[in-house]
């Protein structure tokens, strides 16, 4: 099975002054702001890194809501924090690292147990794996 989803960008202007727009396929982001200011300076607006941390965080809490399942267990909640670092290195920015914070109520289950399964979701989430994932890029240049 294959499923494919689609998240688009728009942007004028130069990388400081300049001005994007981002939506997703869902309509769960329409035209939402993003630029330089909301990215580096904290003003209002998304970013790439706060998209990533979302989906990361959602893609692991289903995944480990699957292995629970898996396990005889249910969750009363889970909550999970991803927060994504955005560095400078060698001249340029890289995302350095992910980091999970997850909060759960599982009864039947123990801290071991919980954090074996939760260990096993990291691995196997579709976004943890995504940086072995080949990207390919087609591109037009309209007149």
């Amino acid at each position: 099975m294959k499923i494919k989803r689609k998240g688009s960008a728009a942007w004028q202007g130069g990388l400081k002054d300049g001005r994007g727009e981002i939506s997703t396929e869902s309509g769960a982001l329409s035209s939402y702001p993003y630029g330089f200011a909301a990215r580096f300076e904290g003003q209002r607006g998304s970013n790439p890194e706060e998209l990533i941390g979302a989906a990361h965080a959602s893609c692991f809490t289903m995944a480990l809501s699957k292995i629970l399942g898996e396990a005889g267990l249910t969750a009363d909640q889970l909550n999970t924090t991803a927060d994504v670092m955005l560095e400078q290195v060698d001249g340029g920015f890289a995302i350095t690292s992910v980091h999970l914070t997850l909060k759960g109520k599982v009864p039947g289950a123990d801290q071991a147990k919980f954090d074996e399964l939760a260990d096993k979701a990291k691995a196997g989430c579709p976004v943890s794996k995504l940086l072995d994932t080949k990207i390919t890029l087609d591109t037009t240049l309209e007149g």
